[in-house]
């Protein structure tokens, strides 16, 4: 059997902001591969280094030292173009605060990203509104759900476009712990049906060792 092809690459990879005359080392030296279909969790105090590396593979961000591939896309060299096609079709966010969009419905809000690319897949939307457990929610709106039912909408929205790469900041975050545990049983089950790579940062114990690896973040840098 073949190994499983590499979709995430981060080496010697580093983020530094400036901040009034000081600057600041968001990141350090960060080396790091993740392939097909694996989960990683990354853990770490605030102001560890979390959000920045997630920001740079979801190429929301650039590095500023090293190299960070994502999909095989040089995010270093990439152009405007290429970064917004990439974070368009190859990756899925799902954020703790939901992000829903308040005047779509369920299904319009699962729908979004193939909209946004100009793609019609109705049967793709109403096969994740089934898998989430939705069916019944799919002509309501955000403020009419409850919180677990709308991070399960986030969820199928973040993978409604078959994303190889899912990146996932503290999806349980705003949820109780068995609400929580359900949309983390759903994230997986959707994300291996596709063999997408899973980034999640988190501060949950329970959800870390769930994953298949932990990366331990202190101070911009790799401990564990």
């Amino acid at each position: 059997m073949s190994p499983e092809p590499i979709v995430i690459e981060l080496e010697h990879a580093g983020r530094t902001y400036r901040r009034g005359d000081e600057q600041v080392h968001a990141l350090e030296d960060v080396t790091l591969t993740v392939t097909a279909g694996e989960a990683v969790a990354v853990v770490g105090a605030s102001g560890s280094g979390k959000s920045t590396l997630l920001n740079l593979v979801s190429a929301v961000d650039r590095p500023t030292s090293g190299t960070v591939r994502v999909c095989g896309v040089d995010l270093a060299a990439a152009s405007e173009s290429q970064m917004v096609d990439l974070r368009r079709r190859r990756i899925g966010l799902v954020f703790q605060a939901f992000h829903l969009v308040p005047h779509l419905t369920v299904e319009e809000n699962i729908a979004l990203p193939l909209a946004l690319d100009g793609v019609h897949d109705a049967k793709r939307v109403s096969q994740l509104i089934d898998r989430v457990g939705l069916g019944h929610r799919r002509r309501h709106f955000p403020s009419e759900l409850s919180g677990g039912e709308q991070q399960r909408t986030a969820v199928a929205r973040a993978l409604v476009h078959r994303p190889a790469v899912v990146v996932a900041d503290e999806p349980t975050g705003n949820l109780d712990t068995k609400t929580g545990a359900a949309v983390l049983e759903v994230l997986e089950e959707l994300r291996r049906a596709d063999n997408a790579a899973l980034l999640l940062a988190t501060h949950d114990a329970t959800v870390a060792a769930a994953a298949d690896r932990v990366l331990r973040l202190a101070d911009g840098r790799v401990v564990a």
